[in-house]
């Protein structure tokens, strides 16, 4: 990927990374047993972190401002999915 000045394995890093914060999130909700909502939340907290590191920390021939955009996306998404839980426990199935 030398059109973007960023080596292919750091591409697949920084594609990896959210996930492993989303699910680090997961793992540590259900081990603390932390309401749904809340843990939604988090998650879209952790989206929306890599979200301005992708689009505004990154140096500008690095950075991935449509990955930041999908990040973005992915936090609002489970912000109305956590907000859902919270309205109602028992219809989120999160």
């Amino acid at each position: 990927m030398s059109h973007t000045g960023v080596d292919v394995i750091d591409f697949l890093f920084y594609t990896i990374y959210p996930v492993i914060g989303i699910f680090l999130v997961e793992l540590a909700s259900r081990a603390l047993r932390a309401p749904k909502w809340v843990k939604l939340w988090v998650q879209a907290a952790v989206a929306t972190g890599f979200g301005i590191y992708y689009w505004f920390i990154l140096p500008a021939p690095q950075n991935f401002p449509f990955t930041a955009l999908v990040m973005f996306l992915l936090a609002v998404a489970l912000v109305y999915q956590g907000r859902r839980a919270k309205i109602s426990p028992d219809k989120s199935p999160y």
